[in-house]
């Protein structure tokens, strides 16, 4: 497994301090670049990658490094750069050599590193006849990639909660243009932040948990893996099914619940549009306050700013872009975005996730009124929510979660328009809508329960397929 060690610096690590940390192993290792030079990496005078530095990173969002580090460690006040190193398996002093290069670059800079007590400034010597066992990936991809396949790039880490950072949002990228799977192999009891598990949804990408009883099994959906023809794939018992894992059994925490809103708005693709305004309002009706930062990977790293994540998203158009949001550290949040070009113009979709703890309850009152501001004010096309039991800090654990339960629909003012206001309004259901926004052209919120009785899958099923019927039947 590689063993990643973050410096957290109250000033930025120049060319000097980068040297310096560099020289860790002494005057005989090799250094190359990767990602278009995002990435230094470290070699032995044999080829072995030892240490992945990545671009320093300016963090300006209050809570990130406690949210993904945990506390263990004093973060900088205000601003800081986050410099992150990542040891290989190719060498038993790589761990080592990683601790020394952020060891280096707080004492030339102040600040901490990450975790606590793998910093040093010692001269790591690398043995320059050991056995090769790695070698830097081939074929384009990126440095911190441990084994390169036909189908699958697999990266191995090692830390308690993984986040979708630049490498590895890089890594999962240059897999789909490569037409591999992103596949991930930690140790147990590590954990996926949201937004690392929302893009490994689905497989070939899966996340691989070593197991002591039964080798690997998926994380995410607790089939037991094994290494066939270059990837994990799903091991089979006698008759052909796919075996779970036991250890995926654990249970949810029963006392925590997280607060799924999800919704669509579809804008004219005009100057005066600006993205992000629809996440900004549910942000404020759910938690009294704005979002307090957005960026395209974990750390979060921007303060949020509506018009700046617009100015991404136009520059990056036609081709989608892909975004993250997270909310004050006194209240979990984490939203994800999605901006596309439509043949109606621009849609965005988001999904707000909130986690409450056992004292704290859900703002279920607050959702009818959320769902009228954005089908009045920000062309609101569809929004469902849910309650699910999960942690409250909204990280992935490697055990069973039950689903999210639905608490409500809002079909958005254009829908029920296609699907006509009579057919909408009657569902064959025991429940009617209730109108939102303006009465000429309203959006119809359907109220699904409180987000406890999972008999309301099937009664969102029954009404989905309703309206479904009736925009087919329009004219």
């Amino acid at each position: 497994m590689t063993k990643d060690v973050i410096a957290l610096t109250p000033k930025m690590p120049d060319t000097w301090a980068l040297l310096a940390g560099l020289y860790a192993g002494g005057p005989g290792l090799t250094v190359d670049t990767g990602n278009d030079g995002a990435v230094v990496q470290l070699c032995a005078a044999d080829g072995r990658p030892l240490v992945s530095l990545e671009a320093p990173l300016l963090v300006q969002v209050p809570g990130e490094a406690e949210r993904l580090l945990g506390g263990q460690v004093p973060v900088p006040e205000g601003a800081f750069w986050w410099t992150e190193a990542r040891a290989s398996t190719a060498a038993p002093e790589a761990e080592r050599l990683a601790g020394s290069v952020a060891g280096r670059l707080t004492t030339l800079l102040g600040g901490t590193a990450w975790p606590p007590g793998a910093a040093t400034t010692d001269v790591v010597p690398v043995e320059q006849d050991a056995e090769v066992t790695a070698r830097p990936a081939a074929g384009g991809a990126h440095p911190t990639v441990d084994v390169l396949t036909e189908s699958t790039a697999v990266v191995m880490c090692d830390r308690p909660l993984i986040p979708l950072s630049a490498w590895l949002s890089h890594i999962l990228r240059a897999a789909v243009e490569s037409r591999r799977a992103l596949q991930i192999v930690t140790p147990p009891g590590v954990r996926l932040s949201l937004p690392l598990r929302t893009a490994l949804t689905g497989a070939p990408n899966r996340w691989v948990v070593k197991d002591p009883d039964c080798g690997y099994y998926d994380g995410l959906s607790g089939a037991v893996l094994r290494w066939q023809d270059g990837t994990f794939a799903p091991a089979r018992d006698a008759e052909g099914r796919a075996v779970v894992a036991e250890a995926f059994s654990a249970p949810s925490p029963a006392s925590e619940r997280q607060l799924i809103v999800a919704f669509r708005t579809v804008h004219n693709a005009d100057e005066n549009l600006v993205i992000g305004r629809a996440l900004e309002a549910a942000w404020q009706a759910l938690t009294g306050a704005a979002p307090a930062g957005w960026g395209t990977a974990e750390p979060i790293n921007l303060p949020w700013s509506a018009r700046q994540l617009t100015d991404l998203a136009r520059d990056r158009a036609p081709e989608p872009t892909h975004l993250l949001a997270v909310g004050d550290p006194g209240r979990p949040a984490l939203a994800g975005l999605r901006v596309t070009r439509v043949e109606r113009g621009v849609a965005v979709d988001a999904t707000l996730t909130l986690g409450y703890g056992a004292s704290e309850a859900p703002p279920l009152d607050a959702v009818e009124a959320l769902a009228e501001t954005l089908a009045d004010r920000h062309c609101l096309a569809h929004l469902l929510v849910s309650l699910r039991r999960g942690r409250r800090d909204l990280a992935v654990p490697g055990h069973f979660e039950a689903p999210p339960i639905p608490v409500s629909y809002t079909l958005g003012a254009a829908g029920v328009s296609t699907a006509g206001m009579a057919h909408a309004s009657r569902p064959p259901l025991a429940l009617r809508p209730t109108p939102l926004g303006p009465a000429a052209e309203p959006a119809l919120h359907y109220a699904l329960g409180d987000g406890t009785d999972a008999g309301a899958w099937p009664v969102l099923e029954r009404l989905m397929a309703h309206i479904e019927a009736g925009s087919a039947s329009a004219p």
